[in-house]
């Protein structure tokens, strides 16, 4: 099938090789040129500007979107809208918020257009492997898509799982499932290393990667960064969010779900962002001030209590 595609990041660029490679006419679009050349040369075909995209997709046209979630989005889709005619369809596979895009679905629905939300899932592994793909929109709208869909997954490795919306409200809850299951492995191996025995962190992954009840994709990638850094002495302690465990948090207290793994993995990384932070100098402060506990100042440890304390 032919296919506009815009956004050529780390994922689209690799969706447009896939796609390429699987026999799809793929008109590829990006802000910056490098990687439209990038894409030719592994066979898309270069747009040099989004009305030079759509004049080269023939109506009616299946536009997939892979942008930043926002305002990025809204802006491109919304030129594009101007730029389109009724009957064309819009696919969005990043990691939008599920509200923003039962809202964008209902704007391109009132002007004409099709809307398809892909939840996509595989990251810079998924021009080998296959991308896990969970779609939102109507079942004829996605069976336009399907078959370039169907080249960008791995066997059963996609589905409609309901009305726009429902595919991004499925890759949020992934990506706050993930949150918990990387903060498990993270507090394990931090058990492992800090333990009295000498152990190799590498090791002891690859063993868990055959037979064992905790094997996953996420820890051979462990295991792969253990071989490239046994104790991981370039990297700084500091983990960003893309927003999705916070959107699933919003989610979890809209349906009153416990949700205390997640909720604790997300506010962890807020803890990396800030080593020294002023609650946890607080938190020190006190324990001092009322049992004489240990403190670091300047580096220096010392159970001197700073004042006398009542009882």
């Amino acid at each position: 099938m032919q296919l506009g595609f815009v956004g050529l990041g780390r994922m689209g660029g690799n969706m447009v090789h896939r796609l390429a490679r699987g026999g799809h006419e793929v008109v590829a679009f990006n802000r910056s040129p490098g990687p439209v050349q990038d894409a030719v040369r592994n066979g898309a075909i270069g747009a040099t500007s989004l009305q030079d995209l759509v004049q080269k997709v023939k109506p009616p046209r299946n536009i997939w979107l892979m942008l930043p979630a926002g305002n990025v989005t809204d802006e491109y889709l919304g030129q594009l809208m101007d730029l389109c005619q009724p009957g064309d369809l819009f696919v969005d596979g990043a990691n939008s918020k599920w509200k923003d895009t039962r809202a964008r679905a209902e704007r391109a629905k009132a002007r004409g257009f099709e809307f398809v939300d892909c939840g996509t899932s595989g990251g810079i592994w998924g021009l080998e492997v296959g991308y896990s793909i969970m779609a939102g929109g109507a079942p004829e709208a996605f069976a336009r898509v399907e078959p370039a869909v169907k080249t960008l997954a791995p066997e059963d490795g996609y589905g409609l799982v309901g009305p726009n919306g429902a595919g991004h409200f499925v890759k949020m809850v992934h990506n706050g499932i993930e949150y918990g299951m990387m903060q498990a492995y993270a507090e394990g191996f931090q058990i492992l290393e800090k333990s009295e025995y000498p152990l190799n962190l590498e090791q002891v992954g690859k063993i868990w990667q055959h037979g064992s009840v905790v094997r996953s994709w996420l820890l051979d990638l462990a295991v792969s960064a253990f071989e490239k850094d046994p104790k991981l002495e370039q990297l700084e302690g500091w983990v960003a969010d893309s927003g999705e465990g916070r959107w699933t948090l919003e989610a979890a207290i809209d349906e009153d779900v416990p949700a205390p793994i997640i909720t604790m993995s997300l506010f962890s990384r807020f803890y990396s962002r800030d080593r020294n932070s002023f609650s946890w100098r607080v938190l020190a402060a006190l324990r001092n001030e009322f049992g004489g506990h240990a403190i670091r100042v300047d580096g220096q440890e010392t159970g001197v209590r700073s004042a006398p304390v009542s009882g």
